[in-house]
């Protein structure tokens, strides 16, 4: 069994805090000012099994175990109702998950996106992405000539998986963006 310290903590890692496993997708590192007291670590934690977010304060002395997560590549085959169907393409075994287990992420699946499987115990509980995937503009306001002298620089835009995110103004209908998966913010054009 694998162990890691609080004070080697970084984003992206998975441990298990309470027999549940999580991600760190925050860590902080606080020195109190007191004397004799030990630094302190911020962690900001996401289920792996429900999604839940939560922040936990951890001594540095603190250990964790690392859960029995396995990522397996896959493609996303269609949806329907309120889940999405994917197929692992190691064991060419196909899974489902639902809208609610999926979250915020099912606004960057689309046909065609280098996914990954996440198992859990031989159970698949979620889906790992790239940091950025290129999606097509649906819908957006038209350019306004002199929009970024009056101090608007951006504009909100639909795209083509039903998300909505703010565009640069020079971002028109049928453009292709680059979307951050983790913030949700757009890099520029694809």
């Amino acid at each position: 069994m694998e162990w890691i310290e609080a004070n080697a903590l970084k984003r992206k890692m998975l441990i298990t805090v309470e027999g549940q496993p999580f991600s760190i997708v925050d860590v902080m590192y606080a020195s109190p000012s007191a004397r004799g007291a030990s630094t302190m670590a911020r962690v900001k934690l996401r289920n792996l099994l429900n999604g839940a977010v939560l922040e936990k304060n951890f001594k540095t002395s603190e250990r964790f175990t690392v859960p029995d997560v396995e990522e397996t590549p896959a493609s996303f085959l269609y949806s329907e109702d309120t889940t999405y169907h994917f197929m692992d393409d190691t064991s060419y075994e196909q899974f489902s998950l639902s809208f609610e287990k999926l979250g915020d992420l099912k606004g960057y699946i689309k046909e065609g996106v280098e996914i990954k499987a996440v198992k859990y115990n031989g159970a698949y509980i979620s889906l790992s992405l790239p940091v950025y995937v290129e999606l097509q503009v649906i819908t957006t306001e038209p350019v306004i000539k002199g929009a970024t002298a009056s101090g608007n620089v951006t504009k909100v835009a639909e795209l083509e998986t039903g998300i909505s995110v703010r565009v640069p103004m020079y971002i028109e209908q049928g453009d292709k963006v680059k979307v951050n998966t983790q913030t949700g913010e757009v890099a520029g054009r694809a």
